[in-house]
């Protein structure tokens, strides 16, 4: 009689637990369909575990370097903006002056002419210390606030930092997205270095203050405006030249990260057909152990007796 208790008892008991696995393992792929994803935990499949964490860490990088490289684009567009501005000032400024240079003008004229490019010079100081992206000094480097200062006798020296910052893209790469003050509005005239700032003022003061040195220095300003006009060149071929390479990593890592997304759903993704056949199979051998336990249940040594 105990003998037999505890024969039930067991096959009670291995029913249960095959039933109960047989219907877990349908829940999983039921989860998985749902989710879309192969692994629930990193036991299921170790090495591939590992990989889409690896994966995983690659995309969290990306977005970062995407967040660097949107950073370094928008304040590039914001330099180019300011270059185009500037040089349509220093344009006007070589007109004003090549109109200066006439012998024919009178001194007032040439006052008003002066006039006009103090206001010019204004405005180009006011353009020197706009703000990029981060609020901070657009031609100052790494200075928060303005990029020049403006004495009480009305000359403008650079107080921003020597060097730009360099922001990091991914794989080794960066990218300067600004330029500094000296780089921009810095260049040579007659073998002497100057700057915008200064030039425009020494045009200015010396057509204000009139007599035979005001046509010298319209003509000498002449020369500067075309080695200001040099230098903005080759600030606006720097800066589409970096905006172009934004574009090609934005372009190559936009492709990786394709590529990263067609590995982790070949790596941790759910294959749907194998998947449903194998939840079909599972349900079909449940289906069947459950009709199995209750035709088994309700046998008793009466039924063999008869």
């Amino acid at each position: 009689m105990t003998t037999i208790s505890t024969s039930t008892s067991a096959f009670y008991e291995r029913s249960v637990i095959d039933m109960s696995g047989l219907r877990a393992e349908a829940e999983t792929l039921q989860a998985s369909l749902s989710s879309g994803e192969r692994l629930t935990r990193s036991s299921d499949d170790p090495v591939a575990a590992s990989r889409l964490r690896q994966l995983q860490r690659a995309d969290a990088n990306s977005t970062i370097d995407t967040a660097n490289a949107d950073r370094a684009t928008g304040d590039l567009q914001l330099t180019d903006g300011a270059l185009s501005s500037l040089a349509d000032y220093v344009a006007r400024v070589k007109e004003l002056a090549t109109q200066a240079a006439n012998g024919t003008l009178t001194d007032a004229q040439r006052a008003g002419i002066g006039q006009e490019v103090a206001s010019i010079r204004e405005n180009i100081i006011q353009l020197a210390n706009g703000r990029n992206s981060a609020g901070g000094a657009l031609f100052g480097g790494q200075s928060p606030g303005d990029a020049y200062a403006v004495d009480a006798s009305g000359n403008a020296s650079y107080i921003g930092t020597a060097n730009a910052p360099s922001l990091p893209l991914g794989d080794g790469q960066s990218v300067t997205p600004v330029l500094t003050g000296p780089q921009l509005f810095g260049f040579a005239v007659g073998g002497s270095s100057t700057d915008l700032m200064a030039e425009l003022k020494t045009l200015s003061d010396a057509l204000q203050a009139g007599g035979t040195a005001a046509q010298t220095a319209a003509k000498d300003g002449i020369d500067a405006m075309n080695a200001a006009t040099d230098s903005l060149t080759t600030a606006q071929t720097v800066v589409g030249s970096r905006l172009a390479w934004l574009d090609l990593t934005a372009t190559r890592r936009a492709d990786l990260g394709e590529l990263r997304a067609g590995e982790e759903n070949t790596v941790g993704g759910t294959d749907i057909a194998s998947t449903v056949a194998r939840l079909q199979q599972t349900m079909t051998v449940l289906e069947a152990s459950q009709a199995s336990f209750t035709k088994l249940a309700s046998l008793s040594l009466f039924n063999l007796i008869n």
